[in-house]
């Protein structure tokens, strides 16, 4: 995905944002319905004259064309190089002149923007926004220079091994199913894609009925409302969106191997998730901290890294789509170690899931997330784009406020169950680097990465 420069009054904009208020986490949150029926999870907030907005579409890129991936990304990339009769030039100097900042994203399964700007700019900020959603250019010189930018970056991506180890593990874990499918497309789907591709993406996704929106920021209520009507009122009732199947990904354990003369091997490895809906979500998120969750407590972290010094870093996440969910892990280390990283990575994932975490694990993990919370939800940016992924996921409009309960309500039982559950089979594992560790264990060599 491409982001949007900002400018320099853009970045200013940032870092004022960034110093904004750290009580964010106790406001309270307003379900807001607009005149002509938008709805909205509002927070007011006057402690600095700043509004922050996140919204999102049902589709992003699982509704691709199966030909044209990357359709969505190019889509999100032009939405604000210029709109009705103002240029991207033109544009762009309005985004400047009032430090408004303008971006989309398109994510797995929703199309995603994100609007940020003083209070004295929100007029401004928001029709701009209108017009980009309304009646975005798609001119033929913007579509070329941002193809010829995604274009540049998928040609560096066949020689890094992340990259390529990224794509062909989701190419392992779901087929042909859309999720397989990277957002950036790829070298042969991208130059295909036509302006009217990326008109009739923008046509079938862009609508009121699966539109979601977070603000939080100097605003009241009754102009929020106003403003929300003006921007959104005039889009399609109801978006045209192409099913999209369940899937469960790939079952372990599988190995899959991609040469690349590189000094360094990197190695992802993973296994079926758990999705947001399901009860065990929050013991499967716990227990994955205790795993390998980015910090510098986890088990993987401490056997690979401290005790082994095989790598620099070992982490894993949970991710979760709405038609699937999926545990994913990354570590890299000399290609001479390979063998011994991923035996180490196996070793602690079958202990995990054979015996569990620990009591004081677990309650040490739940201390953490608990605080983590408050640092993550400290500015209006990070408030509003919480707010937004809380109505993704169908949490309800208090999830905040019962988010610690629910942590706490995890038994050691239930954080059992869920590593069983993720880990019990083994895991995934793509490697990619030298031919040469091919001969150290049993491998299937895979196609070589577009």
């Amino acid at each position: 995905m491409i982001t949007r420069h900002i400018g320099r009054l853009g970045f200013a904009l940032a870092a004022t944002f960034a110093l904004a208020s750290p009580s964010h986490a106790a406001a309270k949150i307003q379900h807001l319905v607009s005149p002509g029926g938008i709805e909205a999870w509002f927070v007011q907030d006057a402690t600095v004259p700043l509004i922050a907005m996140e919204y999102a579409f049902g589709g992003g890129a699982a509704q691709d064309p199966a030909d044209k991936s990357g359709t969505s990304n190019m889509v999100a990339s032009l939405m604000d190089e210029g709109a009705a009769d103002l240029d991207s030039k033109a544009f762009h100097e309005r985004l400047e002149r009032r430090a408004i900042e303008l971006s989309y994203t398109a994510q797995r399964d929703n199309f995603r923007g994100s609007l940020r700007m003083l209070s004295e700019n929100r007029d401004e900020a928001f029709d701009l926004l209108r017009l980009s959603l309304t009646q975005p250019r798609f001119d033929a010189v913007d579509i070329e220079r941002i193809r010829a930018q995604i274009l540049s970056g998928l040609r560096r991506e066949t020689s890094n091994p992340g990259s390529i180890a990224s794509r062909k593990f989701l190419e392992v874990a779901f087929g042909d199913h859309p999720y397989s499918r990277s957002a950036s497309g790829t070298l042969t789907s991208v130059p295909a894609i036509t302006v009217d591709d990326l008109k009739a993406y923008k046509d079938r996704i862009i609508a009121r009925d699966t539109l979601k929106v977070a603000v939080v920021g100097d605003v009241d209520a009754a102009t929020l409302g106003k403003l929300l009507d003006q921007t959104f009122g005039s889009l399609p009732a109801k978006a045209t969106l192409t099913p999209v199947p369940d899937i469960v990904a790939a079952k372990p354990p599988q190995k899959f191997f991609v040469p690349l003369d590189v000094p360094q091997t990197v190695i992802t490895f993973g296994a079926p998730g758990i999705k947001r809906d399901d009860p065990n979500f929050m013991a499967a998120y716990i227990v994955n901290h205790i795993l390998g969750g980015g910090t510098l407590s986890s088990r993987l972290y401490h056997e690979v890294r401290e005790k082994r010094g095989l790598a620099y870093s070992v982490s894993g996440s949970l991710l979760w789509m709405q038609h699937s969910g999926l545990y994913i892990g990354n570590t890299a280390t000399r290609s001479d170690r390979a063998t011994e990283t991923l035996d180490t990575v196996n070793a602690e994932v079958k202990r995990l899931a054979e015996q569990g975490p620990t009591q004081t694990e677990l309650d040490e993990a739940k201390s953490y997330l608990k605080g983590s919370q408050m640092l993550a939800l400290d500015t209006s940016s990070k408030l509003a784009g919480a707010l937004l992924q809380y109505q993704i996921d169908k949490q309800s409009i208090d999830y905040i406020e019962k988010r610690n309960a629910i942590v706490d309500a995890v038994t050691l039982d239930q954080a059992k169950a869920a590593a069983k559950k993720i880990w019990g089979d083994g895991l995934v594992t793509v490697i990619v680097g030298r031919a040469a560790q091919a001969a150290a264990t049993p491998i299937v060599t895979a196609p070589k990465a577009n």
